[in-house]
């Protein structure tokens, strides 16, 4: 049985489908259990658990072979590094005593040490707390999400504009969820062994200016980036509902990305370019 936590999210759903597909036995461990409904309909188990419930959480994880940890990400007007770090070490401890075969993780580009960077501090915590337990993990080191560009098509059919903190030609590497949920399948699949971190990123290294006009190609109209300087970016997180503690954090972190992000020579590519994927999208939007 392959457990999955942050199944109803778009990587955790991706893999739990890729799996479902291959007729492999998984259980979806979700909050609210009818958002995991269409999983249960292709034939997953649903546990309706909160990650903070240890016991709860470490009677669903003993009843499987493999595991898929994503550690959800906390509401955006919490501190997020705060609350990431409660469920993270919630995990850690359901995972005691269980007998598993494997581990897969879900990280992230420039994961590393550090607090008030965001997800990157959290996630390089993750990573080494699994390595250090007895269990074989794989860790997937994950570019930036495609998806975090979804919230741009609003702007980009109402304004004609895609707001972005980075440049316009700023390259940067971006992955389908898809894709790794694809990816994490053939980890979770493959030898009980330990491997990576496995850097996973699309055909591709994109800019804001290709997010644009991957935009205006699928609405049929003038798109543009419209860029949030630097000493602004507080002030932005903080204008969508972030906490203060939030918005310094994810400033914290879209800066490193800018000026000292990860950009291994060799990563994994998935095969979704971004022009398939903003189409996508679009389309979904208009059915």
């Amino acid at each position: 049985m392959h457990i999955i936590l942050g199944a109803t999210g778009h990587v955790g759903s991706s893999l739990a489908q890729a799996l479902l597909a291959r007729n492999e036995p998984v259980t979806v461990v979700t909050r609210d259990a009818s958002k995991a409904e269409p999983l249960k309909t292709k034939g997953a188990h649903v546990a309706q658990v909160d990650v903070l419930d240890t016991a709860a959480l470490h009677r669903v994880i003993a009843g499987g072979h493999r595991l898929f940890v994503l550690n959800p990400p906390a509401p955006p007007s919490t501190d997020t590094v705060a609350e990431e770090r409660k469920s993270l070490y919630a995990i850690v401890a359901a995972l005691e005593g269980c007998k598993l075969e494997k581990i897969v993780c879900e990280s992230a580009y420039g994961a590393q040490p550090g607090n008030g960077i965001g997800d990157l501090g959290v996630l390089y915590d993750m990573e080494q707390e699994l390595q250090a337990g007895k269990v074989p993990v794989s860790a997937i080191r994950a570019a930036y999400y495609m998806s975090n560009w979804d919230a741009s098509l609003e702007t980009a059919r109402a304004e004609g504009k895609v707001h972005s903190m980075y440049p316009p030609d700023f390259r940067l590497p971006m992955v389908a969820p898809h894709d790794l949920g694809e990816f994490a399948a053939r980890l979770m699949l493959g030898a009980a062994e330990a491997s990576g971190p496995h850097y996973v990123e699309g055909p591709e290294r994109y800019t804001p200016g290709d997010v644009a006009q991957a935009f205006s190609q699928a609405l049929g109209r003038p798109v543009e980036v419209a860029v949030t300087p630097p000493e602004q970016w507080e002030q932005a997180f903080r204008s969508l509902g972030f906490s203060e503690a939030a918005a310094a954090s994810y400033a914290a972190m879209t800066r490193i990305t800018l000026e000292n992000g990860e950009q291994p020579e060799k990563p994994e590519r998935g095969a979704t370019t971004l022009a398939d994927y903003i189409t996508a999208l679009v389309r979904k939007s208009a059915a």
